[in-house]
């Protein structure tokens, strides 16, 4: 993935974590938690610590998202940084609807290319602009918890928010109905770092 040094970050807190967001003129191209594997350099990007339209728009619908007030996001994207196949994918990731999943060989015959899963499972893999492009709702043969750039503790976490992962799947000691989503998603991604 190619990005230009003219684009704009800023972090972001998150229930799963510290996240990086980068947005370029024509919209928001990246999100990632920090650390995650694929996360470019960005040193080279000018820090958006003033008003920025997208990058505030991104972190407050990222916040309702985590609250439960929301599953669809309404932000321009900048998907550029990939190969024409890598674009492919990432827009199909578009169409998975909140609460459901797909396969990767479901998403590689989606845009025509069945035989590709494996290309298909790499384009995932490095899709910059996480939770918004919703790679967490690609599952491996039979429904399994496969790959997810960010870990497969906060895919769980993810998934659960959105209703795609039944609770009873996610075993936590701090999953009670006393606490809220912040909570049980922080003892999730805490409880997947020791693992």
């Amino acid at each position: 993935m190619k990005f230009p040094d003219t684009l704009r970050r800023r972090r972001h807190d998150s229930p799963l974590g510290p996240m990086i967001l980068a947005a370029s003129p024509t919209g928001l191209a990246g999100v990632w938690f920090d650390g995650q594997r694929h996360q470019p350099d960005g040193s080279a990007w000018a820090s958006a610590d003033t008003a920025d339209a997208v990058l505030d728009a991104a972190g407050r619908q990222l916040e309702e998202y985590f609250a439960g007030r929301r599953l669809m996001f309404d932000l321009p994207l900048d998907l550029s940084g990939g190969t024409a196949f890598q674009q492919a994918v990432w827009q199909a990731l578009l169409g998975i609807a909140p609460g459901t999943t797909t396969s990767y060989g479901a998403l590689g015959r989606q845009i025509g290319r069945a035989s590709a899963v494996r290309a298909v499972g790499a384009a995932v893999g490095r899709n910059p602009v996480s939770i918004i492009v919703p790679c967490h709702r690609v599952m491996g043969h039979g429904g399994s918890l496969t790959g997810y750039a960010g870990g497969l503790h906060r895919k769980q976490a993810l998934l659960t928010l959105e209703g795609a992962w039944p609770a009873s799947r996610v075993p936590s000691p701090l999953d009670s109905p006393g606490l809220d989503f912040g909570e049980r998603a922080i003892g999730l991604a805490t409880a997947g770092q020791r693992a």
